[in-house]
Protein backbone atom coordinates (compact mmCIF):
# COMPACT_ATOMS: atom_id res chain seq x y z
CA UNK A 1 0.00 0.00 0.00
CA UNK A 2 1.33 3.70 -1.35
CA UNK A 3 0.60 6.66 0.89
CA UNK A 4 0.81 10.29 0.18
CA UNK A 5 -0.11 12.80 2.06
CA UNK A 6 -0.79 16.35 0.64
CA UNK A 7 -0.97 19.74 3.39
CA UNK A 8 -3.51 21.95 2.09
CA UNK A 9 -3.85 25.46 3.61
CA UNK A 10 -7.35 26.08 4.06
CA UNK A 11 -10.18 23.93 5.17
CA UNK A 12 -12.03 26.10 2.16
CA UNK A 13 -10.10 24.59 -0.11
CA UNK A 14 -10.50 21.14 0.25
CA UNK A 15 -14.10 21.39 0.48
CA UNK A 16 -14.10 22.33 -3.47
CA UNK A 17 -11.56 19.71 -3.94
CA UNK A 18 -14.07 17.04 -2.64
CA UNK A 19 -16.92 18.53 -4.19
CA UNK A 20 -20.49 18.47 -3.06
CA UNK A 21 -21.16 15.64 -1.61
CA UNK A 22 -18.03 14.24 -2.11
CA UNK A 23 -18.67 13.71 -5.97
CA UNK A 24 -14.81 15.20 -7.31
CA UNK A 25 -13.29 12.66 -4.73
CA UNK A 26 -15.08 9.68 -5.85
CA UNK A 27 -14.65 10.41 -9.23
CA UNK A 28 -10.44 10.73 -8.61
CA UNK A 29 -11.06 7.57 -6.69
CA UNK A 30 -12.45 5.63 -9.02
CA UNK A 31 -10.42 6.77 -11.76
CA UNK A 32 -7.15 6.38 -10.29
CA UNK A 33 -7.78 3.20 -7.83
CA UNK A 34 -7.43 5.10 -4.58
CA UNK A 35 -8.62 6.17 -1.64
CA UNK A 36 -8.81 9.73 -0.14
CA UNK A 37 -9.01 10.92 2.85
CA UNK A 38 -9.20 14.60 4.36
CA UNK A 39 -7.21 14.61 7.58
CA UNK A 40 -6.11 17.24 10.01
CA UNK A 41 -6.07 19.94 7.19
CA UNK A 42 -4.59 17.51 4.93
CA UNK A 43 -5.14 15.13 2.30
CA UNK A 44 -4.43 11.65 2.14
CA UNK A 45 -4.16 9.11 -1.01
CA UNK A 46 -3.51 6.03 -0.54
CA UNK A 47 -3.54 3.27 -3.43
CA UNK A 48 -2.10 -0.23 -4.39
CA UNK A 49 0.54 1.74 -6.68
CA UNK A 50 2.76 3.98 -6.80
CA UNK A 51 2.09 5.05 -9.76
CA UNK A 52 -1.97 5.53 -9.14
CA UNK A 53 -1.13 7.51 -6.16
CA UNK A 54 1.08 9.75 -8.01
CA UNK A 55 -1.20 10.46 -10.62
CA UNK A 56 -3.90 11.44 -8.19
CA UNK A 57 -1.73 13.60 -5.88
CA UNK A 58 -1.14 15.47 -9.22
CA UNK A 59 -4.78 15.80 -9.79
CA UNK A 60 -4.87 16.92 -6.12
CA UNK A 61 -1.90 19.49 -6.51
CA UNK A 62 -3.61 21.12 -9.68
CA UNK A 63 -7.12 21.20 -8.03
CA UNK A 64 -6.01 23.04 -5.44
CA UNK A 65 -4.02 25.81 -7.23
CA UNK A 66 -7.58 25.82 -9.43
CA UNK A 67 -9.74 26.09 -5.65
CA UNK A 68 -7.61 29.78 -5.71
CA UNK A 69 -9.50 31.00 -8.46
CA UNK A 70 -12.18 29.61 -8.47
CA UNK A 71 -15.11 29.64 -5.91
CA UNK A 72 -16.65 25.90 -7.04
CA UNK A 73 -14.96 23.27 -8.48
CA UNK A 74 -17.35 21.40 -10.44
CA UNK A 75 -17.11 17.80 -12.21
CA UNK A 76 -16.31 18.50 -15.74
CA UNK A 77 -13.07 20.54 -14.29
CA UNK A 78 -12.22 17.38 -12.53
CA UNK A 79 -12.86 15.19 -15.40
CA UNK A 80 -10.73 16.67 -17.29
CA UNK A 81 -7.61 16.80 -14.93
CA UNK A 82 -8.07 13.12 -14.41
CA UNK A 83 -8.46 12.79 -18.70
CA UNK A 84 -5.55 15.14 -18.93
CA UNK A 85 -3.03 13.71 -16.36
CA UNK A 86 -4.25 9.87 -17.57
CA UNK A 87 -2.83 10.85 -21.25
CA UNK A 88 0.78 11.87 -19.20
CA UNK A 89 -0.12 15.94 -20.13
CA UNK A 90 -0.56 16.90 -16.59
CA UNK A 91 2.38 19.12 -16.42
CA UNK A 92 0.20 21.13 -19.08
CA UNK A 93 -2.11 22.09 -16.35
CA UNK A 94 -0.17 24.55 -14.39
CA UNK A 95 -1.02 27.30 -16.30
CA UNK A 96 -4.60 26.14 -17.42
CA UNK A 97 -6.88 29.67 -16.48
CA UNK A 98 -4.33 32.11 -15.63
CA UNK A 99 -5.47 34.25 -18.38
CA UNK A 100 -8.53 35.86 -18.08
CA UNK A 101 -10.20 36.81 -21.50
CA UNK A 102 -12.58 39.01 -20.23
CA UNK A 103 -15.43 39.61 -17.42
CA UNK A 104 -19.02 39.33 -18.05
CA UNK A 105 -21.86 41.54 -17.03
CA UNK A 106 -22.02 40.06 -13.41
CA UNK A 107 -18.32 40.01 -12.30
CA UNK A 108 -17.79 36.21 -13.50
CA UNK A 109 -14.22 36.36 -14.94
CA UNK A 110 -13.77 34.27 -18.68
CA UNK A 111 -11.15 31.97 -18.40
CA UNK A 112 -10.01 28.94 -20.97
CA UNK A 113 -11.32 25.84 -19.04
CA UNK A 114 -8.95 23.36 -21.18
CA UNK A 115 -5.43 23.37 -22.85
CA UNK A 116 -7.29 23.06 -26.27
CA UNK A 117 -8.98 26.78 -25.44
CA UNK A 118 -6.12 28.02 -24.11
CA UNK A 119 -4.38 27.72 -27.19
CA UNK A 120 -7.63 28.51 -29.59
CA UNK A 121 -7.49 31.76 -27.56
CA UNK A 122 -3.63 32.33 -28.39
CA UNK A 123 -4.12 31.31 -31.86
CA UNK A 124 -6.83 34.37 -32.12
CA UNK A 125 -4.41 36.68 -30.00
CA UNK A 126 -1.93 35.96 -32.88
CA UNK A 127 -3.56 35.57 -36.06
CA UNK A 128 -5.71 38.04 -38.47
CA UNK A 129 -8.53 35.11 -39.15
CA UNK A 130 -8.62 32.60 -36.93
CA UNK A 131 -10.68 28.97 -37.94
CA UNK A 132 -11.73 26.88 -35.21
CA UNK A 133 -13.27 23.76 -35.77
CA UNK A 134 -14.35 20.98 -33.56
CA UNK A 135 -17.79 19.28 -31.99
CA UNK A 136 -20.23 21.00 -29.97
CA UNK A 137 -19.85 22.37 -26.72
CA UNK A 138 -15.79 23.27 -27.52
CA UNK A 139 -16.55 26.72 -26.79
CA UNK A 140 -15.47 27.83 -29.70
CA UNK A 141 -18.62 30.43 -30.38
CA UNK A 142 -18.29 31.56 -26.78
CA UNK A 143 -14.76 32.18 -25.88
CA UNK A 144 -14.81 33.99 -30.06
CA UNK A 145 -17.26 36.38 -28.76
CA UNK A 146 -15.35 36.99 -24.86
CA UNK A 147 -11.81 37.54 -27.46
CA UNK A 148 -14.21 40.43 -29.42
CA UNK A 149 -15.98 42.18 -26.34
CA UNK A 150 -12.26 41.94 -25.01
CA UNK A 151 -10.84 43.76 -27.92
CA UNK A 152 -13.31 46.09 -28.11
CA UNK A 153 -13.19 47.12 -24.59
CA UNK A 154 -9.46 47.95 -25.02
CA UNK A 155 -10.42 50.17 -27.95
CA UNK A 156 -8.54 47.79 -30.16
CA UNK A 157 -11.78 47.44 -32.63
CA UNK A 158 -14.57 49.69 -33.23
CA UNK A 159 -16.87 47.40 -33.49
CA UNK A 160 -18.50 43.87 -33.11
CA UNK A 161 -19.94 41.60 -36.17
CA UNK A 162 -21.56 38.89 -35.74
CA UNK A 163 -22.99 36.45 -38.48
CA UNK A 164 -24.21 33.35 -39.53
CA UNK A 165 -25.47 31.60 -42.26
CA UNK A 166 -29.04 31.15 -42.36
CA UNK A 167 -29.23 27.62 -42.80
CA UNK A 168 -32.17 25.42 -41.72
CA UNK A 169 -31.43 21.96 -39.88
CA UNK A 170 -34.33 20.58 -40.77
CA UNK A 171 -37.33 22.98 -40.63
CA UNK A 172 -38.31 25.60 -43.63
CA UNK A 173 -37.88 29.66 -42.62
CA UNK A 174 -41.07 30.30 -44.31
CA UNK A 175 -42.61 28.53 -41.73
CA UNK A 176 -41.78 30.79 -39.06
CA UNK A 177 -43.94 33.91 -38.05
CA UNK A 178 -43.23 37.37 -38.73
CA UNK A 179 -41.00 39.27 -40.73
CA UNK A 180 -37.34 38.26 -42.15
CA UNK A 181 -35.53 39.87 -38.90
CA UNK A 182 -38.23 37.70 -37.15
CA UNK A 183 -37.60 34.58 -39.08
CA UNK A 184 -33.54 34.73 -39.13
CA UNK A 185 -33.84 35.31 -35.23
CA UNK A 186 -33.60 32.11 -33.96
CA UNK A 187 -30.62 30.91 -35.99
CA UNK A 188 -28.67 33.72 -34.34
CA UNK A 189 -29.76 33.20 -31.03
CA UNK A 190 -26.68 31.47 -29.42
CA UNK A 191 -24.39 35.14 -30.28
CA UNK A 192 -27.40 37.23 -28.75
CA UNK A 193 -26.68 34.87 -25.33
CA UNK A 194 -23.06 35.02 -25.84
CA UNK A 195 -23.21 39.06 -25.73
CA UNK A 196 -25.89 39.17 -23.37
CA UNK A 197 -23.66 36.96 -20.62
CA UNK A 198 -20.57 39.32 -21.80
CA UNK A 199 -22.11 42.96 -21.73
CA UNK A 200 -25.41 42.56 -19.98
CA UNK A 201 -29.01 43.28 -21.95
CA UNK A 202 -29.39 46.86 -21.41
CA UNK A 203 -25.42 47.44 -22.79
CA UNK A 204 -25.77 45.24 -25.39
CA UNK A 205 -29.21 47.25 -26.56
CA UNK A 206 -27.32 50.46 -26.60
CA UNK A 207 -24.47 49.08 -28.55
CA UNK A 208 -27.11 47.63 -31.08
CA UNK A 209 -28.19 50.79 -31.62
CA UNK A 210 -25.13 52.39 -32.17
CA UNK A 211 -24.18 50.10 -34.80
CA UNK A 212 -21.09 49.26 -32.45
CA UNK A 213 -22.54 45.49 -32.68
CA UNK A 214 -24.23 43.86 -35.21
CA UNK A 215 -25.73 40.82 -36.26
CA UNK A 216 -27.11 39.55 -39.28
CA UNK A 217 -26.78 37.05 -41.77
CA UNK A 218 -23.93 35.72 -43.63
CA UNK A 219 -25.57 36.80 -47.14
CA UNK A 220 -25.45 40.56 -45.63
CA UNK A 221 -22.03 40.68 -45.73
CA UNK A 222 -21.88 40.49 -49.44
CA UNK A 223 -20.16 43.80 -51.08
CA UNK A 224 -18.79 45.07 -47.70
CA UNK A 225 -15.58 45.90 -46.68
CA UNK A 226 -15.03 45.38 -42.87
CA UNK A 227 -12.53 47.87 -41.38
CA UNK A 228 -11.38 48.30 -37.51
CA UNK A 229 -13.80 45.17 -36.90
CA UNK A 230 -14.01 41.89 -35.20
CA UNK A 231 -15.92 39.51 -37.12
CA UNK A 232 -17.06 36.19 -36.29
CA UNK A 233 -18.67 33.67 -38.44
CA UNK A 234 -20.35 31.08 -36.27
CA UNK A 235 -21.52 27.64 -37.74
CA UNK A 236 -19.58 28.06 -40.59
CA UNK A 237 -20.11 24.55 -41.80
CA UNK A 238 -22.93 25.28 -43.31
CA UNK A 239 -21.25 28.42 -45.65
CA UNK A 240 -20.99 27.22 -49.13
CA UNK A 241 -17.54 27.38 -51.15
CA UNK A 242 -18.60 30.93 -52.58
CA UNK A 243 -19.64 32.43 -49.96
CA UNK A 244 -17.26 31.32 -47.64
CA UNK A 245 -14.61 33.06 -50.17
CA UNK A 246 -17.09 36.00 -50.08
CA UNK A 247 -16.43 36.35 -46.10
CA UNK A 248 -12.79 35.86 -45.79
CA UNK A 249 -12.74 38.42 -48.36
CA UNK A 250 -14.39 41.35 -46.68
CA UNK A 251 -11.80 41.63 -43.90
CA UNK A 252 -10.65 45.32 -44.22
CA UNK A 253 -7.79 47.18 -42.46
CA UNK A 254 -7.21 46.81 -38.30
CA UNK A 255 -9.96 43.67 -38.33
CA UNK A 256 -9.72 40.28 -36.85
CA UNK A 257 -11.84 37.22 -38.02
CA UNK A 258 -12.63 34.62 -36.63
CA UNK A 259 -14.55 31.52 -38.15
CA UNK A 260 -16.53 28.44 -36.02
CA UNK A 261 -17.63 25.68 -37.05
CA UNK A 262 -18.49 21.64 -36.60
CA UNK A 263 -17.22 19.68 -39.54
CA UNK A 264 -19.62 16.73 -38.40
CA UNK A 265 -22.85 18.57 -38.01
CA UNK A 266 -23.32 20.16 -42.09
CA UNK A 267 -26.98 21.10 -43.22
CA UNK A 268 -26.57 21.61 -46.35
CA UNK A 269 -28.26 19.99 -49.22
CA UNK A 270 -27.11 16.14 -49.66
CA UNK A 271 -23.60 15.97 -51.61
CA UNK A 272 -22.86 19.93 -51.63
CA UNK A 273 -19.56 20.60 -49.78
CA UNK A 274 -18.95 22.87 -47.13
CA UNK A 275 -17.18 26.00 -47.66
CA UNK A 276 -15.27 25.31 -43.67
CA UNK A 277 -14.16 22.06 -45.01
CA UNK A 278 -12.72 23.52 -48.43
CA UNK A 279 -11.06 26.47 -46.43
CA UNK A 280 -9.36 24.27 -44.19
CA UNK A 281 -7.70 22.29 -46.57
CA UNK A 282 -6.52 25.48 -48.82
CA UNK A 283 -5.81 27.81 -45.97
CA UNK A 284 -3.85 25.94 -43.87
CA UNK A 285 0.47 27.14 -43.94
CA UNK A 286 -0.88 31.15 -45.08
CA UNK A 287 0.65 33.37 -42.52
CA UNK A 288 -1.58 35.39 -40.08
CA UNK A 289 -4.23 32.19 -40.57
CA UNK A 290 -4.15 30.30 -37.75
CA UNK A 291 -6.38 26.87 -37.69
CA UNK A 292 -7.31 25.27 -34.71
CA UNK A 293 -8.86 21.66 -34.27
CA UNK A 294 -10.82 21.05 -31.13
CA UNK A 295 -11.08 17.44 -29.92
CA UNK A 296 -14.25 15.62 -27.36
CA UNK A 297 -11.47 16.58 -24.75
CA UNK A 298 -12.32 20.09 -24.58
CA UNK A 299 -16.09 19.78 -24.81
CA UNK A 300 -17.59 21.63 -21.21
CA UNK A 301 -21.25 20.63 -21.24
CA UNK A 302 -22.45 17.14 -19.73
CA UNK A 303 -19.75 14.96 -19.45
CA UNK A 304 -22.40 12.30 -21.80
CA UNK A 305 -21.73 14.84 -24.41
CA UNK A 306 -18.08 13.88 -24.66
CA UNK A 307 -19.66 10.23 -25.02
CA UNK A 308 -21.91 11.03 -27.59
CA UNK A 309 -18.71 12.53 -29.77
CA UNK A 310 -16.73 9.37 -29.95
CA UNK A 311 -20.06 7.05 -30.47
CA UNK A 312 -20.47 9.32 -33.37
CA UNK A 313 -17.29 9.36 -34.21
CA UNK A 314 -16.92 5.42 -33.80
CA UNK A 315 -19.88 5.44 -35.41
CA UNK A 316 -18.86 7.01 -38.71
CA UNK A 317 -15.26 5.17 -38.39
CA UNK A 318 -17.45 2.14 -39.03
CA UNK A 319 -19.20 3.47 -41.88
CA UNK A 320 -16.23 4.71 -43.60
CA UNK A 321 -14.13 1.21 -43.15
CA UNK A 322 -17.47 -0.87 -44.27
CA UNK A 323 -17.72 1.83 -47.28
CA UNK A 324 -14.17 0.92 -47.91
CA UNK A 325 -14.52 -3.05 -47.94
CA UNK A 326 -17.85 -2.62 -50.29
CA UNK A 327 -15.38 -0.29 -52.74
CA UNK A 328 -12.68 -2.88 -52.81
CA UNK A 329 -14.92 -5.83 -53.26
CA UNK A 330 -16.25 -3.88 -56.38
CA UNK A 331 -12.85 -3.63 -57.65
CA UNK A 332 -11.89 -7.14 -56.72
CA UNK A 333 -14.98 -8.54 -58.41
CA UNK A 334 -14.14 -5.72 -61.71
CA UNK A 335 -11.28 -7.68 -62.20
CA UNK A 336 -11.68 -11.09 -61.74
CA UNK A 337 -14.78 -10.47 -64.74
CA UNK A 338 -12.13 -8.94 -66.74
CA UNK A 339 -9.70 -11.56 -66.20
CA UNK A 340 -12.26 -14.25 -67.69
CA UNK A 341 -12.95 -12.31 -70.76
CA UNK A 342 -9.57 -12.60 -71.57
Amino acid sequence: MTRKVIPVALPDTIAKIFGDLDANARLIESRFDVALRNRDGAIVIEGGSAEAVNAAAQCIAYLSELADKTDVIGEQAVQYAVDTIDSGEGASLTALGDECVCVTAKGKPIKAKTLGQQQYLETIRKNDIVLGIGPAGTGKTFLAVAAAVRALRQKQVSRIILTRPAIEAGEKLGFLPGDLQSKIDPYLRPLYDALYEMLGVETYQKLLEKGIIEIAPLAYMRGRTLDDSFIILDEAQNATGEQMKMFLTRLGFGSKAVVTGDLTQTDLPHGQKSGLFTAVKILEGIEGIGIHAFSERDVVRHRLVQKIIKAYEKYDRELERKEAERRRARTEKKQKAGEKKE
